[in-house]
């Protein structure tokens, strides 16, 4: 329902900065919202419009600002020199350096309940596209589906790593990142011999990307 009077990118801002202070005593919970509701003295009514889901939502919003500064800190990097798979660790790591851990283990204790899987493996989906997107990748076909594939595995593991590592500025956490992008550029390699094979070729010929944005596996869209 369209609502000329309502700023729905402004007040989903307001509330995520508001229930940040209470999600790590509360979760991305109806009571952490309730208090950032009561901080931001707004209509609970107007909420409900603007988070149909109420924290689930706050949660996903908080997800992608950290792809949003991520993509911004990635494109102003100096990659000058590095490998590709020294651009991906890096990607994935300041990906990391956006977010704050007790923020992102809450989410994740969300985003494992059986009710929002779905929207929490879509997440991950639109991290490795947007790493994939800044990193020039062009592909079309297969590739690419299995490298966003890929990477939201290699993603998925290195942040639970990341939440339970307690070594000295994370070395540990980047040390297993560059082992699971090593079995990336692993898979990459197996995937080239693979599809010389004739029956592999014709099966995956098919196969085309998403034509735009709103279809992408990652995507989410509202009435």
């Amino acid at each position: 329902m369209k609502n000329d009077h309502l700023d729905v990118a402004r007040m989903t801002a307001d509330l995520l900065a508001a229930i940040v202070p209470h999600v790590p005593f509360d979760g991305w919970s109806e009571p952490a919202l309730q208090a950032a509701i009561a901080d931001l003295g707004i209509d609970p009514a107007l909420v409900r419009v603007v988070l149909p889901r109420g924290a689930v939502d706050l949660a996903v919003a908080y997800h992608r600002a950290g792809d949003a500064a991520m993509e911004e800190a990635l494109a102003a990097a100096d990659m000058t020199g590095l490998k590709f798979r020294e651009k991906v660790a890096l990607a994935v790591r300041l990906r990391l350096e956006a977010a704050d851990k007790e923020l992102v283990r809450r989410g994740a204790s969300l985003f494992a309940l059986p009710q929002n899987v779905a929207t929490g493996s879509k997440l991950i989906w639109e991290t490795s596209d947007r790493i994939w997107r800044v990193l020039g990748d062009t592909s079309e076909d297969y590739n690419w589906y299995s490298k966003r594939l890929t990477l939201s595995g290699v993603y998925s593991s290195v942040v639970l790593y990341w939440i339970g590592d307690e070594s000295e500025d994370h070395v540990e956490t980047w040390n297993f990142l560059d082992r699971r992008i090593g079995d990336v550029m692993q898979f990459e390699k197996v995937k080239g011999t693979l599809t010389k094979l004739p029956f592999v070729t014709s099966l995956l010929g098919s196969i085309r990307a998403p034509k735009t944005e709103t279809d992408l596996p990652g995507k989410e869209t509202r009435a």
